[in-house]
């Protein structure tokens, strides 16, 4: 009697440990079901900015040539609109060319493509134009474009603010 006892005894308390370990992951489940279903961050915007305005500020070409770098800089004012397109002016007598024409971003909003209608199809030009494919970043009010080559020998850097 006293071993039916104890057999009764302990499947009672691995009864219980089961039940506990149950409860344990059922708790634990529960959590994770409520953390995931919590509030939604709201700082994500909701629209994408287009650049668009006119923007100033420094243009610069850096070289890279045996670890020594060569830098040059010119005050642009660059005007972008989506029905016109865009126009350089400003410091564009020795380092940038002044010029115009269209551009379109990428659908992922991390490149943009000026198609420059002033570049010189042949041969190279001394003055740099706003013209290809560059990374950028835009937060409503500062504009940074930057085009490297290949071999991040030369790089094309402006940083730009919005001026209206």
């Amino acid at each position: 009697m006293y071993f039916v006892t104890l057999l009764i005894k302990a499947r009672n308390q691995l009864k219980s440990k089961i039940m506990n370990a149950k409860y344990t992951y059922l708790l634990a489940l529960l959590f994770l079901c409520y953390t995931g279903c919590g509030k939604i961050n709201t700082n994500v915007p909701n629209s994408i900015i287009v650049p668009s305005g006119n923007f100033t500020g420094v243009f610069k070409r850096v070289h890279v040539k045996k670890g020594v770098y060569d830098t040059l800089k010119a005050n642009i004012l660059l005007s972008m609109s989506v029905n016109t397109g865009f126009r350089i002016t400003g410091d564009t007598a020795t380092v940038h060319a002044g010029s115009y024409g269209s551009y379109a971003v990428s659908n992922d909003y991390t490149t943009i493509q000026f198609l420059d209608a002033t570049s010189a199809t042949k041969g190279l030009t001394p003055k740099v134009h706003l013209n290809g494919v560059y990374n950028y970043l835009y937060d409503g009010s500062r504009l940074q474009i930057v085009a490297n080559s290949a071999l991040d020998t030369l790089s094309y850097q402006y940083d730009l603010k919005l001026a209206n």
